[in-house]
């Protein structure tokens, strides 16, 4: 392990995956190196247990080892870097353009196919489906505070909203915020919130919904992980979390032409993520396509446990 993180390529590696999970390529950009060069460097890391690796289609990509000897390794390698080293530096400025390049290309995306977003998504799946599916998992609970994270056009805001005294949706995109203030206002929901944010951020107060939704968002995430987290710390004890997505798939237009960054997430890749920020996989619902070049939706059921205390700072 020692050996595998002591030169100073593989070492700068570590604390770029410090900071985000990142595709081989974008790793390329930020050292400035060929693909070969990196790729063999990764080898290294994966085979010593201080990253893992996993591929995502024709993409790979990598993050620090989740856990283990590795992971503490490389955690107590990082604490004792000089954060000012000129290489390092200069290599978070690059991964700072890389991730804000990866934003403003998704926010032009989402601009230009706002209008017709449903209409977009319709290509994909069946929606009265899937809707009827979340209708089923939500049931007839009557919620308090509802919070939909990537409100989108505002759909599952005025899907579930009727259950809900108070609802707030949160998205990145003021032309989606736009759309859900026209729908929302239609659908009569007078006590809807509708705020411009972030949702590795989202400012709210831990544990202070009933219901977070997170619907068709999380394969456009460079980090799908840190944004489970953040909408499970909002997850009241008792509470529910409602992820809906793809399920694992090959089609690489998706990437191409429609930003998504991952094509489709496990059973067992949501499972730990919703372990780690402490909720339970109830379960794991599968919509199969309408043909076999579609997509198979899943929605993921979480629950807080009743009792559990937690900061919510």
């Amino acid at each position: 392990m020692l050996r595998a993180a002591g030169e100073p390529t593989r070492l700068r590696i570590l604390a770029l995956l410090a900071r985000d999970e990142l595709s081989v390529l974008e790793l390329c950009t930020v050292l400035e190196q060929s693909q070969p060069r990196v790729s063999r460097h990764l080898k290294l890391l994966a085979e010593a247990g201080l990253v893992q690796r996993f591929p995502d289609g024709a993409w790979v990509f990598y993050r620090l080892a989740a856990d283990g000897g590795g992971r503490a390794l490389a955690d107590s390698i990082l604490t004792q870097i000089d954060p000012a080293d000129p290489a390092l530096a200069q290599d978070g400025e690059r991964l700072s353009r890389v991730a804000t390049e990866r934003s403003t290309e998704a926010a032009a995306y989402f601009a230009r196919n706002a209008a017709r977003w449903d209409e977009i998504r319709s290509l994909y799946v069946a929606e009265a489906e899937v809707e009827a599916e979340i209708r089923k998992a939500v049931g007839e609970t009557t919620l308090g505070l509802l919070v939909d994270l990537g409100a989108g056009t505002g759909r599952m805001l005025t899907l579930l909203g009727g259950q809900a005294s108070r609802t707030v949706g949160l998205d990145l995109s003021q032309q989606m915020l736009n759309i859900a203030r026209v729908n929302v206002g239609e659908a009569g929901l007078a006590a809807c919130e509708l705020r411009h944010g972030d949702i590795f951020a989202t400012g709210l107060p831990g544990e202070c919904a009933d219901l977070v939704t997170v619907h068709q968002v999380l394969h456009y995430l460079g980090d799908p992980a840190a944004a489970v987290e953040e909408a499970a710390r909002l997850v009241a004890p008792g509470g529910r979390l409602l992820i809906i997505d793809f399920a694992p798939h090959a089609l690489e237009f998706l990437r191409e032409q429609h930003q998504h960054r991952r094509l489709g997430f496990s059973d067992e890749e949501i499972g730990r993520w919703l372990e780690a920020a402490g909720l339970t996989l109830e379960t794991a619902a599968a919509l199969p396509p309408a043909s076999e070049q579609g997509l198979t939706v899943k929605i993921w059921t979480a629950r807080r446990p009743a009792l559990a205390k937690r900061n919510a700072a």
